[in-house]
């Protein structure tokens, strides 16, 4: 009696874009892509600044590790030769590889792409009816690469994936949804944030004012009181009453363990669930996200009923593709199941087929950036020597799993010290451990970068 193997992550996401397991994805990795759906919309005053764009573009390298062996990935660059034999003596990449020949620094992958003729040349040799351009997120530039190099995307349009991703989309979608919300609501224009803020204030607690559409926890202030009110208050008025505002505006739930989950809407209008992390935090300090993760009956049941209907809302929209949820379980349990949607690949995304290949039942991870200072340029060679006996090095064992090297090196320069990051799946067999692991590797990369010229 034959039995049929389950479909791996990526044949899952093929089956429910294309139809096709089968199919061909070429992975375009551009990060942010938030960026490009927020030009000309208002912005707050301080609310943080971008980290260096440099840095951000060279995320793109963890493509690399989401591909599978008939799949393709854009980069920005050709990989560093050590790190991908690392990543091939591991088996932890299959994909082939494709990078622009001309290329910025401070330009997204894409854009690169756009302006390297013997890469589009090569991509458009991919267009067999069964390839699809799989982006991160679709904005107009990945509509004009599509068109440019005749692969269909497999994702939709920029326009409703915009439209989709805003903050006040969600915050309404979870009214009209009849979820749970945090207390909060919306201010269209600078004129209604006064009295949307102030009475958050009232009782004691802080309060978040957010860009529609912020990325990456920039675009938002957190207020702790009155006078941190009154200040940027004083600073978004000079606009005027009437001028846009595009805000959110919410009671920020104390205590709470911020999560992340993930699922599909498929084009034909399914929606599947994949996977769910928490936040770690150590002291205050954010130290990834680990999965699996473990909830309460009743926080687990009312999370997946939301997922069926955000699912089914958005395919109403117009929207198919991978999606990305932010919730929050407070300190007595209760779950806000949707803070906001991102309409895109997910950092949990690139950790999917990692995931099912590295990490076995009963084990425990936690996906981990290290934020860096290094003063030179450093090699992985030194990066793996640094880790010693953490690196991972068999499929299964306990280590770090490095993911994406290029962003070390990404905004390197020779007049001194730079910011830099590395990325790593830290694996143990239980959750403290996974987090010892995360303590002692980023030890071990600190003194590297931080200890020797």
């Amino acid at each position: 009696m034959s039995s049929v193997a389950p479909l791996n992550f990526v044949e899952r996401l093929k089956k429910d874009l294309t139809g096709d397991s089968g199919s061909r994805f070429v992975f375009l990795n551009n990060f942010e892509v938030e960026r490009s759906w927020a030009v000309g919309e208002p912005k707050l005053p301080g609310a943080g600044i971008s980290f260096a764009g440099t840095t951000v573009n060279r995320m793109e390298e963890m493509g690399a590790l989401l591909a599978e062996a008939d799949d393709v990935v854009v980069l920005k660059a050709p990989m560093d030769a050590e790190f991908t034999a690392y990543l091939g003596r591991l088996g932890a990449a299959a994909g082939r590889v494709l990078a622009a020949e001309n290329g910025s620094p401070a330009a997204t992958v894409t854009e690169d792409a756009l302006e390297s003729p013997e890469l589009l040349a090569k991509l458009r040799e991919l267009a067999d009816g069964r390839t699809y351009l799989m982006p991160l997120g679709v904005s107009p530039a990945e509509e004009r690469l599509a068109k440019e190099t005749g692969l269909p995307l497999a994702g939709p349009s920029a326009q409703v994936g915009k439209h989709v991703n805003g903050k006040i989309f969600s915050r309404r979608l979870v009214d009209r949804l009849g979820l749970r919300a945090v207390p909060g609501e919306v201010c269209e224009t600078v004129g209604e944030l006064r009295a949307a803020l102030l009475p958050r204030l009232a009782s004691g607690g802080r309060a978040v004012v957010k860009e529609s559409l912020g990325v990456s926890g920039r675009g938002m202030v957190v207020v702790k009181d009155e006078r941190g009110a009154e200040r940027l208050l004083r600073l978004i008025e000079r606009r005027g009453a009437d001028a846009p505002a595009r805000l959110v505006v919410e009671s920020w739930i104390e205590h709470a363990q911020d999560l992340n989950y993930q699922l599909v809407v498929g084009r034909s209008g399914g929606v599947r669930f994949e996977t769910v992390k928490a936040a770690v935090l150590r002291d205050g300090v954010h130290q990834g996200h680990r999965f699996p993760v473990e909830l309460p009956a009743r926080a687990r049941e009312e999370l997946h009923a939301a997922v069926e209907a955000i699912g089914a809302a958005l395919f109403d929209e117009g929207y198919h593709g991978m999606v990305g949820v932010d919730a929050v379980l407070d300190a007595e349990g209760t779950l806000y199941p949707c803070l906001e949607i991102n309409a895109r690949f997910n950092m949990s995304t690139y950790q999917s087929r990692i995931a099912e290949r590295f990490i076995p039942g009963g084990h425990h991870a936690i996906a981990a950036t290290f934020g860096l200072r290094p003063s030179r340029r450093h090699s992985f060679t030194e990066v793996a020597g640094a880790l010693g006996d953490l690196l991972l090095r068999t499929p299964g064992e306990s280590g770090v799993l490095i993911n994406n090297f290029a962003t070390l090196n990404a905004a390197a320069t020779d007049t001194g010290s730079f910011h830099g990051r590395l990325y790593g799946i830290c694996v143990a067999d239980t959750a403290e451990g996974a987090l010892a692991v995360r303590g002692e590797a980023e030890s071990r990369l600190r003194e590297l970068t931080e200890g020797r010229s």
